[in-house]
């Protein structure tokens, strides 16, 4: 009795020593499990108070201060983010791994100055390149500047109407000290019918914000032309023109999602009357390096229409002569029904430099009728000394000594040839 009793008590023994080692292993196992369960991040900031932290803060921006190269910002990962798995990149980079982001629950509310405390640098953000894109357009103004207007245009298909939003004007010319500025709005070629905005007292920047509509059907949109006139209230309450803009229509994509804006300096409007047979205006620039001679047409004035028909068109013909030997000629397009068509239209011809002095551009202003016979309206030659004189010489000129620069003037149609 006494062996068995020795026994049943070895055995239950035995059962409690190997489940206090059990437990003891299971601990012990639990605790090497949460202590292997996190990775070191590599320079993690040796702070624990608030005081250490604006200390670091405070070094960091004196460093960048002193130096003008590196203006990067550290980026900074919260003690709540500690707990998520990181990749190493670089020295000075880590990302996280792509997993289900959550959240380490606190308790109790936390400080901002506890919640800084014990975090990572994980990288630095370089503010440069989160800066957007410097808007010159109201600050490079070019030399004799009368000043600068912003609009909007827009197209809907479905009713057929030009909506046109007058946004701003900036760097007004008043002939006076104080400036009350107005604007009319034409769609060309119709000059007889406007559109006004309100008065703007006393400034030199007048911002309007208004909308205007305009009917005109898809087809006869891009024959149209948009003409801005800004105008200047006296005491006396006379009007004074400070400056127009003229924008064709034909070279934009006018669609209900694609709404533009747009800016242009003003221009001054030609007060000479027209001449005889009317006006052309264009610009010339010559590129030396490309040997290239440029033609922008950009418009007509007082053109005498031998019939007053919507039919009518009205085009420029340019050619490129050497030593009055037709070289190469380009037209513009045929715009309907007016006196004043606007074209911006531009043309390039090769020419060497040394052809300069033998070579000459002859402008014809055509009108098309509806039995293809073609009536010329007028015509103007500029070139060297040898061909021309006056204005077309001078413009000829002009051209030669700023190279690359495009120069506008106003010359006289005449029917010589």
């Amino acid at each position: 009795t006494e062996q068995a009793v020795a026994v049943a008590g070895g055995i239950i023994g035995g059962i409690l020593l190997f489940v206090l080692l059990g437990i003891t292993a299971y601990l012990l196992w639990k605790k090497i499990c949460r202590l292997f369960s996190y990775e070191k991040l590599i320079n993690p900031v040796k702070t624990t108070n608030a005081n250490a932290i604006f200390q670091d803060q405070t070094n960091s921006e004196i460093h960048l201060k002193s130096t003008s190269r590196s203006r990067s910002v550290p980026f900074i990962i919260p003690p709540t983010l500690h707990g998520q798995d990181w990749i190493h990149l670089t020295n000075e980079e880590q990302v996280q791994e792509d997993r289900d982001p959550f959240m380490t629950p606190q308790s109790g509310p936390r400080s901002s100055f506890h919640s800084l405390a014990g975090a990572y640098v994980v990288g630095t953000i370089n503010p440069d390149l989160y800066k957007f894109p410097e808007d010159k357009s109201e600050t490079d103004f070019p030399a004799g500047s009368i000043g600068r207007l912003w609009f909007s245009i827009e197209y809907e298909q479905e009713s057929e109407r030009l909506l046109v939003s007058l946004i701003k004007v900036r760097k007004l010319q008043p002939p006076a000290d104080s400036c009350s500025p107005f604007v009319k709005i034409y769609l060309l070629p119709d000059e007889r019918s406007y559109l006004q905005s309100k008065t703007k007292r006393k400034t030199l920047n007048p911002q309007f914000d208004e909308n205007f509509v305009f009917q005109v059907s898809s087809k006869m949109l891009l024959q149209r032309t948009l003409k801005f006139l800004v105008y200047h209230v006296d005491k006396q309450k006379k009007h004074h023109l400070l400056g127009q803009v003229i924008f064709p229509l034909k070279n934009e994509a006018l669609t209900e999602d694609n709404k533009l804006v747009i800016w242009r300096d003003l221009e001054k409007e030609n007060l000479e009357p027209p001449s005889e047979h009317g006006d052309i205006q264009f610009s010339l620039s010559y590129n030396d390096y490309l040997g290239r001679l440029t033609v922008v047409v950009l418009r007509a004035r007082g053109l005498k229409l031998q019939e007053e028909s919507p039919a009518v068109g009205v085009y420029v013909k340019v050619s490129l002569m050497n030593h009055n030997k037709f070289i190469k000629s380009k037209k513009t397009a045929a715009l309907l029904g007016t006196p004043n068509p606007v074209y911006n239209e531009t043309f390039s011809f090769k020419t060497d430099q040394t052809e300069l002095d033998t070579a000459s551009l002859s402008l014809s202003v055509l009108q098309s009728n509806k039995g293809e016979k073609t009536l010329l309206l007028g015509r103007v030659v500029v070139g060297p000394f040898m061909y021309t004189r006056g204005r077309e010489l001078e413009h000829w000129n002009e051209m030669i000594s700023k190279p690359k620069e495009l120069v506008k003037r106003w010359h006289a149609l005449c029917h010589s040839t």
